[in-house]
């Protein structure tokens, strides 16, 4: 469902910066007319530009609500129907592609949702940047890319030093929901979450999928075949 937006790279201004490796793959993708029409169209109210300074949610969105982000939200439909089914929410997706902010956009626009907003950057960037501390109740990452090589897992986004990140922009009592479809990843996103003393398992190793995260065609599909699919939800202590 989504892509990784992990290690993000030096500033521009590093030397380093060219070399920097990414956790992320910007592939082609074509656009519908309708994703266009909706970029045009209500890209402008609804993605946000990325800014080096904290954003202020209630200035977003107008209220003061429980603030979720998710980073890697793909085409966006599970983000738009879990933005549906938690209308007291505010929500934060953020995505590099184009084409997929396209398609959220359209949903959007489709379904009336005025409590998702979108930043189109790289995800650590966004975290480092735009997310003040201790400002989310919780943080979404539904099927990020496995990178299944070994010479690639470096790459995967579920690291100590990342998630590490993740927890200084938690509230306390918030949550982290991960979810994988492939299994040597579900093992090393247990191991890295249990392994962050500022985060709890709600669960005995793998949680049942909430109520609010919506099966994909994808994983329907797989669940179908006999393929698994794994949930983890950790609390900030």
């Amino acid at each position: 469902m989504t892509t990784d937006d992990a290690t993000a790279p030096p500033p521009p201004s590093s030397p380093t910066h060219e070399r920097a490796i990414r956790s992320y793959v910007l592939r082609a993708g074509r656009m519908g007319t309708g994703q266009q029409r909706a970029l045009a169209e209500l890209g402008p109210r609804f993605v946000l530009p990325y800014a080096d300074a904290p954003l202020d949610p209630a200035a977003v969105f107008g209220r003061q609500a429980p603030l979720v982000l998710e980073i890697g939200f793909g085409m966006g439909d599970a983000t738009a129907q879990i933005a549906t089914t938690l209308p007291d929410h505010d929500f934060i997706g953020v995505e590099v592609h184009t084409p997929g902010v396209g398609a959220l956009l359209k949903r959007i626009g489709e379904q009336g949702l005025s409590n998702l907003r979108i930043v189109q950057h790289d995800a650590v960037q966004v975290l480092q940047h735009m997310i003040a501390p201790a400002s989310l109740a919780g943080i979404h990452i539904f099927f990020p890319d496995p990178w299944h090589k070994k010479k690639h897992n470096k790459r995967r986004l579920i690291q100590g030093p990342f998630v590490a990140q993740l927890v200084t922009r938690l509230a306390p009592g918030g949550y982290l929901h991960c979810a994988t479809d492939w299994e040597p990843y579900a093992e090393q996103m247990l191991e890295v979450l249990s392994a962050e003393p500022a985060l709890q398992n709600t669960a005995e190793g793998y949680a049942p999928r909430p109520d609010y995260r919506p099966l994909t065609k994808f994983e329907a599909r797989g669940l179908r075949l006999g393929h698994g699919v794994w949930d983890l939800v950790f609390r900030k202590r």
